[in-house]
């Protein structure tokens, strides 16, 4: 459905220090990877990623990625060009306020 949340991502430092710390917290289950630790038992889906910064990113589910984006934009927000990789197209967003959030149209077998 529009505007579920459809993915979020937690920037750590050190990733293994990260998966013991939200493993031991959560239970969480991760997925190998050095950069990136995708969660493998969380709903919505969502992963660990090795980045700077200290607020986790959320992506909300659309089913028209350049409708949405359009959208924000009328509604007096900012949007970047969306850009395409494996799990869809994504769009970097602030609201009219300057809250940064991501819009996701998911590829198939993603949602």
């Amino acid at each position: 459905m529009a505007g579920d949340l459809g993915y979020f991502t937690l920037p750590v430092a050190d990733l293994t220090k990260g998966k013991a710390f939200y493993g031991g917290l959560f239970g969480w289950h991760f997925a190998a990877g050095d950069r990136y630790a995708h969660i493998e038992n969380t709903a919505p889906a969502g992963g660990l990623t090795r980045a700077p910064g200290d607020r986790a990113q959320v992506w909300f589910e659309v089913a028209d990625i350049q409708a949405a984006v359009a959208r924000v934009r009328e509604l007096g927000g900012q949007a970047e060009a969306p850009q395409q990789s494996d799990s869809g197209w994504g769009a970097d967003c602030r609201d009219d306020q300057g809250t940064h959030f991501s819009l996701w149209q998911p590829a198939p077998g993603y949602a």
